[in-house]
């Protein structure tokens, strides 16, 4: 990774952090993201895949290494977008200490955690959730014409306060009608999925290992 330089000293070095399964990654999580770098002015932003997430601790995954690979594959052509290694680890990962990763890995930098309107609903039941505007900007990416349902009044007074000191920021983004639990049924059932969904690199990746076939080994 790299670390910031001297010609960062004055404006923070803004790092963006984007967790999930990515069970396939597809379009759907790489261009809001996109979208959130330019808004934001990030110079990097790392995709985190995870290889035990604690809320979906019931489902079965395609494994943790062949969908960091299908990350990786996704981004290649993504200019300052990456993929890291950080949370492909066997004990669960949570939010919390992923950001204590980085906030010490990079002193300095003025972290972004990018979370969809629907995660923000449920940070309630997040470990330490009150301590993440103090550790990263909240970067919530919204549909045109749902901010209203995104006003601090709703929210817990803990992010009500970051909202009003700029800790809390909503990023709009066209939606991007695309399921991975669709996605996963379609290669299951070996169905072509919709055109554009995902890369052709994670397309084809996913079939030669047969990642969603039901008589595959997982």
């Amino acid at each position: 990774m790299t670390t910031p330089t001297s010609n960062h000293a004055v404006q923070p070095y803004k790092i963006g952090l984007f967790g999930g399964t990515f069970d396939p990654i597809h379009v759907g999580h790489v261009a809001p993201v996109r979208a959130a770098r330019a808004a934001l002015g990030l110079e990097r932003v790392f995709f985190l895949p995870t290889a035990h997430p604690p809320h979906k601790a019931a489902r079965r995954f395609a494994p943790a290494l062949a969908r960091f690979a299908m990350v990786e594959l996704a981004l290649l052509d993504e200019e300052g977008m990456f993929a890291s290694t950080h949370e492909l680890r066997e004990e669960p990962s949570y939010t919390v200490e992923t950001l204590e990763h980085f906030g010490a890995e990079l002193p300095g930098a003025d972290l972004h955690l990018i979370l969809g309107s629907d995660s923000l609903a449920e940070i309630q039941t997040w470990r330490r959730w009150r301590e993440l505007p103090r550790l990263a900007r909240l970067v919530v990416l919204t549909r045109p014409g749902s901010e209203a349902a995104l006003r601090p009044q709703v929210l817990p007074a803990p992010l009500r306060a970051a909202w009003e000191t700029g800790r809390v920021l909503l990023v709009e983004h066209e939606p991007v009608p695309v399921s991975a639990t669709e996605l996963r049924l379609a290669l299951t059932m070996g169905a072509e999925p919709p055109a554009g969904s995902l890369h052709p690199r994670v397309l084809d990746y996913a079939r030669k290992y047969r990642l969603y076939d039901e008589t595959s080994a997982r």
